[in-house]
């Protein structure tokens, strides 16, 4: 699977996204060609988990702080309040994912944010380009 994170591109992966060497996202894509499945763990800045994916539906939702909108060629979560981005995903061709927004805190407590012409946590941080990930996850900020 590719995966799309900001402009870089991860080609190959085996559909989990590591940040900071910590497996934070994962997606599946259904033999039959349904839509995709993300499991997706949030965090607040001081590690407790506010809200989480399984199986592309809200599986913890605390107080309804997040809002999920998905179709079979999209997912986007949303902060209830403000209606801010947590992560904005599409899927192709059953075999490709592009994120081209998202704001949320990684395992390890640290803001990663991803715009369209970079995905950046702490001093790392990625541009447009691609690395073959050989069947591995793609990881970023490692």
């Amino acid at each position: 699977m590719d995966i799309q994170i900001g402009p870089h591109w991860y080609r190959n992966t085996n559909g989990t996204i590591e940040i900071e060497g910590l497996p934070q996202i994962e997606i599946e894509f259904r033999d039959n060609g349904g839509p995709a499945l993300v499991n997706f763990a949030i965090f607040n800045e001081v590690g407790k988990m506010p809200c989480k994916l399984m199986n592309s539906s809200l599986a913890i939702n605390e107080e309804g702080a997040y809002t999920l909108t998905k179709d079979p060629s999209s997912l986007i979560l949303k902060k209830t309040e403000g209606g801010k981005e947590v992560i904005h995903m599409r899927f192709e061709d059953g075999k490709r994912v592009m994120i081209s927004h998202g704001e949320f805190f990684t395992l390890k407590g640290h803001l990663l944010k991803i715009t369209p012409s970079e995905w950046k946590v702490e001093k790392n941080e990625g541009t447009e380009g691609e690395t073959d990930m050989k069947g591995k996850p793609a990881a970023i900020a490692e």
